[in-house]
């Protein structure tokens, strides 16, 4: 008989069989567990920053859920794949320094998108701002059209699309959050009595709140807060009031068209800036009192 030196170790390889499956069963037992745990988990803890419908918090807490969630699969998916090729009695320490010097290199290449993503989780789970409100991210103002992860988009009024990279937000300024203000300054020139034109500017904005299209749209009436200031051409006259989030701006705007046809039919001058000019000779008004 011929001996070729091959043996084969029926014991063995069941055995082994036996571990790589048992390994791949808690490997999916383990993750299928965390995929539900995590949702819970993110969900319960996840920081609310004001009321929130059940639908804004789901949508929120799934988008943080779901990073965690392929975060902790990929690390249990590598480990579970070395205890693998140990049971198959590959070395794995050559893998495991290939692994590293990998993941170093890959580390330092996308180190930029490590923040973008690292951004955008605590900008999601501490709720800057979401889709639908306008705010002022990283300098640029505009209506936020999407977020996610990696970048923020905002379309501004010329309709112009901005990618934002997360990382690259430090200052996020949300101004539609739960309601809106109407901050309004209105000029009326020196020679006007304040406090006629006070009693006027209240009486528009209290037409306004008692309108039954815009009314709606308003929280308190718009009102006089105080002379603001003392301008070269006139008089600043601050008027405040608070609307429904991101009506301020159409709101602004009746406002403002309301009190200038008031001022119209009352006689009240709404000042410019203006200059005199004169060539040559002296003005007539002078010519007698200068010698």
């Amino acid at each position: 008989m011929f001996d070729y030196g091959f043996s084969f170790d029926f014991s063995n390889v069941l055995t082994g069989f036996l571990k790589v499956l048992l390994i791949i069963l808690v490997t999916t037992t383990l993750l299928w567990i965390l995929r539900r745990l995590i949702p819970k988990a993110i969900k319960a803890r996840i920081p609310r920053i004001r009321e929130e419908t059940p639908n804004q918090l789901s949508v929120r807490s799934q988008s943080l859920s779901g990073v965690i969630t392929r975060t902790v699969s990929f690390i249990i998916w590598i480990i579970s794949s070395l205890m693998i090729l140990s049971v198959l009695g590959i070395n794995i320490t050559p893998v495991l320094a290939a692994v590293g010097v990998a993941g170093l290199a890959v580390g330092f290449a996308a180190q930029n998108i490590i923040r973008d993503y690292l951004h955008g989780f605590f900008i999601v789970m501490e709720d800057w701002y979401r889709v639908g409100e306008v705010a002022n991210v990283a300098g640029i103002g505009g209506l936020v059209d999407g977020i996610n992860l990696r970048r923020t988009i905002l379309r501004d009024i010329d309709g112009t699309l901005h990618n934002i990279p997360n990382s690259n937000i430090q200052l996020a300024s949300n101004m539609t959050r739960d309601w809106s203000r109407i901050n309004l300054d209105i000029t009326v020139a020196y020679k006007e009595a304040l406090t006629r034109v006070i009693e006027i500017i209240n009486d528009e904005c209290r037409k306004l709140k008692d309108d039954s299209d815009w009314g709606k749209d308003m929280l308190t009436a718009p009102e006089v807060l105080r002379v603001n200031k003392l301008g070269d051409s006139g008089i600043d006259i601050k008027i405040l009031g608070d609307t429904k989030p991101i009506r301020q701006w159409a709101l602004m705007g009746e406002l403002r068209k309301r009190i200038k046809d008031r001022f119209d039919e009352e006689e009240i001058e709404i000042p410019w800036p203006h200059a005199k000019v004169y060539f040559g000779d002296k003005p007539s008004e002078f010519a007698g009192s200068v010698k």
